[in-house]
C-alpha cells in the first residue's frame, strides 16, 4: 500500500513546497487525520495523541491556508500551557512560511507587556499565548475575541495539571458560538471532556491507537535504585555512550540544581532549568541545548514544555513520574522526527507496583537495565575510538602532516607515539581506575541482583494500594518517621 503523502490531504502547492523543503513528506497519523477534516469540515474538533507526533504542524497548517492574512483583524488564538511551548509552536508556524513574522503576536508572562499591548493593537491574525496571560489581555480590554474565528488549545491535559482549568472556561465562555474550536491533548481525562462538552459544539474525535500513540523508536528501560545511588547509575550510563544529547527530568528545582551539580563534577557538561530562574536566563540556556552546546538539560516537568529537539536520544526519569500521563509527555521529547530514543527511568523498591500500573495503562513493556561496568566503558570508549580514526584514516588527506610524522618516528615507535596521544588527550576516556573511583563502588553496580525482591508481592504492594494507584507511595501516610526526614532533602 501507497504512503499517504501531505499532498493527498488537500493543502496548497505553497504549503506542499515549504514543507518540502524542510524535508517533511509524510504526514503522521494525528496530521493525516486533523488537516482535511479541519481544511473542509465545520466542526469543532478533539485531536489526542503523544507528545511528538506533530500536533503542531496538524493545526498550524490548516490554519495558514485559513486565515485571510490581508485582514487586520485577530482570526485565530493558540494557548499552551507554558512560555517556552508557546515559543515553540510561534517559531514552528512562522517556519512554514517567512511572510509571518509579522503576523503573529507571541503572549506570555515574562514578556515585555508594553511590546505585547502596541502588538495586539496592531490586531495580528495569530495570536498564541499562555491561558493567564490571555485572560489578563482580555480583562484590560487590550485583546477582544469578537473576529476569533479558530481557538486552538495545545495540550489541555497539562493545561489542567498546571492549575488553568478556570481561566480556559473564563475565555471559552467569551468567544463567539461560530468559532471553531480545536482541542489536542495527550491524553483525555474526565475534566477534559467536561470542557468539551460544555464549550465546544458537534465536534469529530481524531485518537491515534495506542499501537500508535506508543512510539516504537523509544526503547524504554528501568534501574531498581536506591537514591543514594542514582547518580553513580546516571554517570555509568552516560559514560559509554559517544553521542549522549538528554534531558534528564527531577520533580524539584532543588534535586534539579543538585543533579546538575553533580553531573558537572563528575566531568559532564550539564545545565539545570527550572522556574525560579529568570526567562531571560532560562532562554539562554535552552538556546544553548537547542543548538547542542550543552547536551544535558536537567529540568522540572514545566520547565521543560516546549523543548522540541529532533536529535534529543536519551530521556532520564531521575524519578517514576507521579502519574503515566506525565511519563508519555516526558519520553516524547525523544524518537522524534523517526530517529531513535532511549527512554530511562529510576526506580525505588516501594515502586515497583506503580510502574506494572504504567505498563499496563500504556499498553508498553519496561526493560530492566544492567548497568555497565568500569571495564565495560573503556572497551566501549575503544571502539568508538577505533570507529573515529578509521573514518578519519579513509577520508582525510594527510600529505600536509606526514612530514612531521615522519620526525616524530625517527626518535619514537609507533606504539609509544599512540600512548603518548591518548596519555594527552583520552587520559580520562581509558583510565580504569578513574572509573572506578567517579562512578562508584562496585557494590554499586551488582545491587539489582543482591537485592531481596520477596517483599514485592506483599508488604510493598499493600502499602502502594493504601496510597492508591494514581499516588506517589513515596508519599504515603503510612512512612515511617526516617523515611519522611529524608525525603524532605529531596
Amino acid at each position: 500500500m501507497q504512503k499517504q503523502t501531505f499532498a493527498d490531504l488537500g493543502l496548497s502547492q505553497n504549503i506542499l513546497t515549504t514543507l518540502d523543503k524542510k524535508g517533511f513528506t509524510h504526514p503522521t497519523p494525528i496530521q493525516a487525520g486533523v488537516i482535511p477534516l479541519f481544511l473542509t469540515g465545520k466542526k469543532d474538533i478533539i485531536g489526542q495523541a503523544q507528545t511528538g507526533t506533530g500536533k503542531t504542524a496538524a493545526f498550524a497548517l490548516p490554519l495558514l491556508e485559513l486565515i485571510d492574512f490581508e485582514k487586520q483583524e485577530i482570526q485565530a488564538i493558540i494557548m499552551a500551557p507554558t512560555r517556552e511551548l508557546a515559543i515553540q509552536v510561534a517559531e514552528e508556524i512562522q517556519s512554514f512560511s517567512q511572510q509571518l513574522q509579522s503576523k503573529i503576536q507571541l503572549i506570555y508572562g515574562g514578556n515585555s507587556m508594553l511590546n505585547e499591548i502596541r502588538g495586539i493593537k496592531t490586531k495580528p491574525p495569530i495570536i498564541v499565548g499562555t491561558p493567564g496571560r490571555i485572560q489578563h489581555h482580555i480583562r484590560t480590554n487590550v485583546l477582544k475575541l469578537g473576529t476569533v474565528k479558530y481557538f486552538v488549545l495545545d495540550e489541555a491535559d497539562e493545561m489542567l495539571n498546571f492549575g488553568f482549568r478556570k481561566e480556559i472556561e473564563s475565555i471559552l465562555s467569551l468567544t463567539s458560538p461560530s468559532r471553531r474550536v480545536l482541542l489536542f491533548s495527550a491524553t483525555m481525562p474526565k475534566p477534559i471532556l467536561e470542557i468539551a462538552q460544555t464549550y465546544m459544539g458537534d465536534y469529530e474525535k481524531v485518537k491515534i491507537a495506542s499501537k500508535e500513540m506508543t512510539n516504537e523508536n523509544i526503547s524504554q528501560f528501568y534501574f531498581l535504585l536506591k537514591k543514594e545511588e542514582k547518580i553513580e547509575a546516571l554517570a555509568r550510563i552516560m559514560a559509554p555512550e559517544q553521542n549522549f544529547y538528554a534531558i534528564v527530568f527531577c520533580r524539584t528545582k532543588r534535586e534539579t540544581d543538585q543533579v546538575s551539580g553533580q553531573l558537572r563534577s563528575r566531568g559532564f557538561g550539564a545545565e539545570a532549568i527550572h522556574g525560579d530562574i529568570e526567562q531571560k536566563t532560562r532562554q539562554l540556556i535552552l538556546g544553548r541545548f537547542k543548538k547542542g552546546e550543552t547536551k544535558i538539560l536537567v529540568a522540572t516537568d514545566v520547565a521543560a514544555r516546549g523543548i522540541d529537539v529532533s536529535e534529543l536520544n536519551f530521556v532520564i526519569n531521575f524519578s517514576l513520574p507521579e502519574s503515566f500521563e506525565i511519563y508519555t509527555h516526558r519520553i516524547g521529547r525523544t524518537g522524534r522526527a523517526g530517529n531513535k530514543g532511549t527512554a530511562i527511568t529510576f526506580v525505588a523498591y516501594s515502586e515497583m507496583n506503580k510502574l506494572r500500573f504504567f505498563e499496563r495503562n500504556l499498553n508498553t513493556t519496561f526493560t530492566k537495565g544492567t548497568l555497565p561496568e568500569g571495564k565495560d566503558i573503556v572497551n566501549k570508549k575503544i571502539a568508538h575510538l577505533a570507529e573515529e580514526l578509521e573514518h578519519i584514516a579513509n577520508t582525510r588527506d594527510f600529505s600536509d602532516i606526514n612530514p612531521v610524522v615522519d620526525i616524530l618516528l625517527k626518535t619514537n615507535t609507533a606504539q609509544e607515539l599512540i600512548a603518548s596521544l591518548l596519555a594527552k588527550f583520552y587520559s580520562k576516556e581509558f583510565n580504569l581506575t578513574s572509573y572506578e573511583q567517579v562512578l562508584g563502588v562496585e557494590e554499586s553496580v551488582s545491587l539489582e541482583k543482591n537485592k531481596p525482591q520477596k517483599n514485592f508481592k506483599t508488604k510493598k504492594r499493600t502499602e502502594f494500594k493504601r496510597g492508591g494507584y494514581g499516588k506517589d507511595p513515596q508519599k504515603s501516610s503510612n512512612k515511617k518517621p526516617f523515611q519522611q526526614k529524608k525525603n524532605k532533602n529531596i
